[in-house]
């Protein structure tokens, strides 16, 4: 049972592992449209392609009679609140590995959206659905959040459940120091981040002035945002501390999921929640918490980095290369960099980030420049990591979209604009 700080601290704990064993984890989510309508596909789609995907070998994950997900091996594929797909990809030893797991899983679901009419759109928010028009899932958990999540305040949480798609980076650490270093990297880059992966401009069919209409949604979200306690020396204690004090979203009590948000898990920890008849909180209860916070960067067993808006397949890639490079190939040269930054300014940028793009300042630069000397910085990481696939080439080759977007001062977001702007029906949009 989860019931002092300390055991919260073992728990971080136990996440720490040796550098020769650290691995990669990649998560990105698609949206997923009827070809005919142009309209987010329902729950008797998905069930359709769910059932589908069984002949490449996944298997159905179930709650009550409902498919939610599958799974194949150490892979997952999960269902969003809108009907949004993600893929929870295996812990992968590089990037190489990590992308083949992806193109695999693009060749998969292109055979069953081909079969079943279902158009896909590789993008950080839904360029056409209104909120109302999303069709929802049978998924418990979400009915719930749907219900709490606006009252927790954030004005934007449901748009964050139906109507955005991002992709993440899950990183390991080999002691409490390297993670103190690489979270304070991370939360500090979430600028530069929002700025280089933005794919998210347009927002109901009309060029929302955003780049990455996402982040601008998600700093609207309740239980999420950057704090200003990142950027200390946020120890596993302090993370802990953070944890232990943040009110609760769900429990699941056997096959129920029951609102949590009038209590913070110290209330679990203690045995003060009358409804599930004061049990103490297991580490299940405690990994499900951790989940439900939603800040841009996180701590688990491992560090989850939350802040590229879903790109197409050709630069999919490129975000965990971009981080990989930093935070397991050179450190404590980006460290040296970005310690020097001051806070209030890095969240400043992060606020401005989502509409002024490259053209956000960060002491004294713009985020171009940053951006451009963090991609140098990662190159040399991933120079240094020396990982090669059987063409004998390194792991730099997934950097090769970012170049030109930073060579050519534009982003996935700007040639999206462009795209709309010739083409009004939306139809470059959907991936090919």
């Amino acid at each position: 049972m989860i019931t002092t700080k300390e055991k919260i601290i073992e728990y971080f704990k136990s996440g720490i592992k040796n550098p020769k064993n650290f691995k990669i984890g990649i998560e990105h989510e698609k949206f997923l449209f009827n070809n005919q309508t142009n309209k987010r596909i329902d729950y008797f789609k998905i069930k359709e392609m769910f059932s589908a995907l069984l002949e490449f070998g996944w298997n159905p994950i179930l709650e009550k009679e409902n498919i939610i997900g599958l799974n194949k091996g150490n892979k997952n594929i999960t269902l969003e609140p809108g009907n949004q797909i993600e893929l929870s990809g295996d812990k992968l030893t590089n990037i190489h590995e990590a992308c083949a797991e992806s193109q695999d899983y693009l060749f998969e679901l292109r055979q069953v959206t081909k079969k079943l009419d279902i158009k896909i759109v590789s993008a950080g928010f839904d360029p056409i659905s209104k909120l109302n028009e999303i069709p929802n899932n049978p998924k418990r958990r979400y009915e719930l959040m749907t219900k709490d999540m606006p009252s927790a305040g954030g004005e934007l949480s449901l748009d964050m459940m139906y109507r955005t798609c991002g992709t993440q980076l899950n990183i390991d650490y080999n002691s409490e120091e390297d993670f103190v270093k690489k979270f304070k990297i991370v939360n500090s880059i979430v600028p530069i981040s929002i700025a280089l992966f933005a794919n998210s401009s347009i927002v109901e069919k009309k060029n929302s002035n955003y780049l990455s209409y996402r982040s601008k949604v998600w700093q609207n979200t309740s239980r999420g945002g950057l704090p200003k306690l990142f950027f200390e020396e946020l120890n596993f204690e302090k993370y802990a501390e953070f944890i232990m004090n943040f009110p609760i979203l769900f429990i699941k009590n056997k096959e129920n999921y029951i609102s949590g948000q009038k209590y913070t898990f110290k209330n679990f920890m203690k045995g003060q929640i009358d409804e599930i008849k004061n049990r103490l909180p297991t580490e299940n209860d405690l990994t499900i918490h951790l989940s439900t916070i939603f800040t841009e960067n996180r701590l688990k067993k491992y560090i989850e980095l939350r802040s590229m808006d879903t790109c197409g397949w050709d630069c999919l890639c490129a975000g965990p290369a971009f981080n990989i490079g930093m935070l397991y190939g050179n450190l404590n040269e980006v460290y040296e960099i970005i310690s020097k930054w001051d806070k209030n300014k890095i969240i400043n940028a992060y606020l401005e980030a989502p509409q002024k793009g490259f053209n956000t300042q960060l002491m004294g630069k713009d985020l171009h420049y940053w951006a451009s000397t963090l991609l140098e910085l990662s190159r040399k990481g991933l120079e240094d990591r020396d990982i090669i696939n059987k063409n004998n080439k390194n792991e730099t080759l997934f950097l090769n979209h970012l170049k030109k977007l930073i060579d050519n001062k534009t982003t996935n977001a700007d040639h999206m604009i462009s795209k709309f702007s010739k083409n009004k029906d939306l139809s470059e949009l959907y991936d090919k």
